[in-house]
């Protein structure tokens, strides 16, 4: 039955045979939507001309849902009237189902419908109205926009007639492409009598009937793009007239005043320019701007929408980007902290160890000094027995004592000197080390600058630090050359002596043999004879040696 009277609206034959071979091997029970659909595509609505009548296929359609999903509640609106607005809704829905009409066009279809009432729109209620409706859903289906309008929520104050009207003619313009309807005065071609007729007008032709219930049609008049309209001036008792010019016949036709004559004339002549530039009704254009103008504020949406995440994306990598640079900004702040803890603790535990070394090195001079005395004291009591070989062997022993003196005084120097040297190139590279950090922290940004700036001014005073040190070990090196030189000299003085007194030695070796005063302590013995110190004091010079070494290291 239902492809039955589907063919028969749509003016497609119906072929009972290929209904039954279709469903033949089908035995699982009644037929679903899905499962009907491929044979409506298939039989129906491919063979399907478009010379149907689109308001009865839209009324068999209406007749399939209407009992199903029509709300059960009093309207204020008849069901022609639902119908009706059933086939408006389905004009003015969004392409995509499950079909929805967007506050826009909710919006344009009541104003519609206010105007043909002749009240007021109130917009401050259709706002609140539409911020409650985007808070819940993007739109309204077909039976919520029949409700809402059977509601009478913005029709208030207006009898049921008057809102049927309004949405008859709603229903006239936008679906069956009514611009204008309306009585007027029409002459006869043959009679040349003035007839009242009621007067339809379409985007490509204007019918007219008997009377408004369009049962009774008189003729057409077709419109194109050669057609003209024309005002006439008053005659033969007959007032606001005008013409109408076709390729084949011409209209004299009478309106009931002049407002209506000018309305006429503006709209024939409106339809017949959009004829010549082929453009669809104004109803049909202005839902298609509506709808593009909705899909660019979409897709500009979409696109704003896009570009936020990316800046938010972007804003995300740049404050984790800037956490890691503060991270590391610490972490080096830190690491300068410690570097600066351990340096100065360095420099305390240096200055102990010198003060050690020279309380060790007082308590060695002092001892020296008491030995020194000591054996003055035991040399003049032997000087006074024999004075002359007594004062020739002091003399030679002292001259052999400043030349091993000098010698190791020319070592401890020259070790002296390395460990300067080596202490001043160390110096130099921290230096420069120094200085190239402080060239690449001039070259960091101006924010990395101001953060890094008291890591700046402490390596600055480190460096000065350090500077004063360098001086400090030039003073030291200088001194120790200066030293050095002394040193030298006495070597050299030294080992003139002590050859002058070999020499008087062997003069005298055969005649006379030396007397050595006794020592309380035993002496180690060299390749030049007994040595000038002792093996306690060697060591004590050792200690003093390694110290020095260990520090300087």
């Amino acid at each position: 039955v239902l492809s039955h009277n589907l063919c028969t609206v749509l003016n497609v034959p119906h072929d009972p045979v290929a209904l039954e071979e279709h469903f033949r091997d089908d035995d699982e029970g009644p037929v679903s939507n899905q499962g009907y659909m491929p044979y409506l595509n298939k039989f129906i609505l491919e063979k399907v001309q478009g010379n149907f009548d689109k308001v009865e296929f839209n009324r068999m359609c209406w007749t399939l849902c209407a009992k199903k999903n029509l709300s059960k509640s009093p309207l204020l609106i008849s069901d022609e009237d639902a119908f009706k607005v059933w086939v408006i809704f389905n004009f003015l829905s969004e392409d995509k189902y499950p079909l929805i009409i967007v506050p826009e066009e909710i919006e344009y279809l009541l104003k519609k419908i206010t105007e043909a009432m002749g009240a007021g729109w109130q917009q401050e209620q259709f706002d609140h109205y539409k911020i409650a409706l985007n808070t819940s859903r993007e739109g309204l289906s077909a039976w919520e926009l029949i409700d809402l309008i059977g509601s009478g929520q913005f029709s208030k104050g207006m009898d049921r007639q008057t809102v049927s009207m309004a949405i008859n003619e709603v229903f006239n313009e936008l679906i069956l492409d009514v611009l204008k309807q309306g009585y007027m005065l029409k002459k006869g071609h043959k009679r040349k009598n003035w007839m009242e007729r009621w007067f339809v007008l379409k985007p490509n032709i204007i019918s007219y009937y008997v009377s408004e219930d369009l049962k009774d049609k008189k003729g057409d008049i077709i419109l194109d793009g050669n057609c003209c309209v024309e005002a006439l001036p008053d005659r033969d008792g007959k007032k606001c007239l005008f013409l109408i010019k076709c390729l084949d016949k011409t209209f004299e036709i009478s309106a009931s005043d002049k407002k209506k004559k000018q309305e006429w004339i503006q709209a024939i002549q409106t339809t017949v320019n959009l004829l010549k530039a082929g453009s669809p009704p104004p109803h049909k254009e202005a839902r298609q701007k509506r709808k593009e103008l909705r899909q660019k504020l979409l897709a500009e949406q979409e696109e704003l929408e896009r570009q936020m995440k990316e800046l938010q994306a972007a804003n995300e990598n740049k404050q984790k980007e800037l956490e890691t640079v503060r991270k590391q900004l610490e972490a080096a702040a830190a690491r300068a902290a410690e570097e600066e803890k351990k340096r100065l603790q360095t420099q305390v535990e240096l200055q102990d160890r010198f003060s050690l070394e020279l309380e060790r090195e007082k308590m060695v001079r002092q001892k020296m000094e008491e030995q020194v005395a000591q054996k003055s004291s035991e040399l003049e009591q032997y000087l006074q027995r024999v004075r002359e070989l007594e004062e020739m062997y002091k003399q030679l022993q002292e001259a052999l004592e400043d030349e091993k003196q000098a010698r190791q005084d020319e070592e401890t120097v020259r070790k002296l000197q390395a460990r300067l040297l080596e202490e001043e190139s160390a110096k130099r590279a921290e230096l420069e080390k120094w200085h190239l950090q402080q060239q690449q922290t001039i070259q960091m940004t101006e924010a990395e600058k101001q953060e890094l700036e008291n890591q700046r001014i402490i390596k600055e005073q480190a460096l000065q630090v350090a500077m004063q040190q360098l001086k400090q070990l030039e003073l030291e090196r200088k001194e120790a050359l200066e030293q050095y030189e002394e040193v030298k000299k006495k070597l050299e003085t030294a080992a003139n002596n002590t050859k002058s007194w070999k020499d008087k030695v062997a003069h005298h070796e055969g005649l006379i043999r030396l007397i050595e005063p006794g020592s309380k302590n035993p002496h180690l013995i060299t390749n030049w004879g007994p040595a000038a110190f002792t093996e306690a004091e060697l060591e004590q010079r050792q200690k003093s040696w390694k110290g020095k070494k260990a520090t300087s290291e």
